[in-house]
């Protein structure tokens, strides 16, 4: 998929710490509005209504200004999730430099400070990360799906998987937590065990988060697996519309598996802080975002059962 053009704007706020329902808990921060990489099964399309914008997902982006955070250590020891709905290094943080400004501005703070990327720009900032890893419990991760760069430039602008997984690995060697976040999991194309293989010496987690179909773009996907993949139409038809978690059921079952066989733990619904022996990456089951949402990260999800 290539870069569109994008409609740049400005836009103040009172602040750019916002409280978060995301599994994680704690606060989400975004020093954009809207997201260059226009991925196709984006959830945070949601927010277009909120932003005044006529324009497609993925066509515009607004340039947040915010009152400095002079007080930093009020977040000590808090959750702060940087990009849950944008990404902050995404092609024109090169130009603004919001999120750059932000984490000078947390630095200090002692917080937990996860910063979440399909972007290889954040090495750009390593010297700072190195610094900031000093004083909070600091984690990069990125998103990384598929190993398949056609599949990729079907779904998303961002960069290459292959950049990702570079940026990846010199962000680990540099002492840093890192997350493979095997997100969104497309039943039939998402090979988890490739990516496992393919990430588990250069990083400390493996999320593991689900395809959740819903709004505007639900029928953009399923459009696109009929026309891609047909033969996987009625597995997505089964589980998208019928509502059958037989498939997920069964992928938890073969992470856990994986996990075991691999000397590596495997838990649900939170996020253990320590660095873990160089490939053995403790394995987070994330499946069924709303069975985790608003849970804070406790290791106990509102388990739901099959329909």
């Amino acid at each position: 998929m290539e870069q569109q053009e994008i409609k740049v704007g400005f836009v103040q706020t009172k602040s750019v710490m916002t409280k978060s329902n995301t599994p994680l808990g704690g606060y989400s921060v975004n020093t954009y509005v809207g997201c260059p990489h226009a991925c196709r099964y984006c959830y945070a399309s949601f927010m277009k209504r909120f932003t005044g914008h006529t324009e497609d997902w993925g066509t515009f982006m607004d340039v947040k200004e915010w009152p400095a955070i002079t007080n930093p250590g009020k977040y000590a020891g808090q959750k702060i999730v940087v990009g849950t709905v944008t990404d902050g290094y995404n092609p024109l943080e090169a130009q603004y430099g919001k999120t750059r400004l932000l984490l000078e501005q947390l630095k200090d703070s002692g917080a937990d400070i996860l910063i979440c990327t399909k972007s290889d720009l954040v090495l750009r900032d390593l010297d700072l990360l190195r610094e900031m890893n000093r004083k909070n419990r600091l984690t990069v991760s990125w998103s990384v799906n598929t190993l398949d760069e056609e599949f990729k430039n079907d779904m998303d602008a961002a960069v290459s998987i292959e950049r990702r997984l570079a940026a990846m690995k010199e962000v680990y060697d540099a002492g840093i937590r890192t997350v493979c976040f095997i997100s969104p999991v497309f039943p039939g194309l998402t090979d988890i065990e490739a990516i496992f293989e393919k990430a588990r010496n250069q990083c400390d987690l493996i999320w593991l988060e689900n395809l959740n179909l819903r709004g505007g773009f639900k029928a953009g996907i399923m459009a696109y697996i009929a026309e891609k993949h047909p033969d996987l139409l009625p597995l997505y038809e089964e589980i998208y519309n019928r509502r059958n978690r037989s498939y997920f059921e069964e992928l938890e079952k073969k992470a856990e598996q994986m996990a075991k066989a691999n000397q590596c733990r495997f838990v649900d619904n939170e996020t253990p802080y320590e660095r873990v022996p160089q490939g053995h990456p403790t394995i987070v089951d994330y499946f069924y975002h709303e069975e985790v949402r608003g849970t804070g990260n406790s290791g106990v999800r509102n388990r739901k059962t099959a329909e």
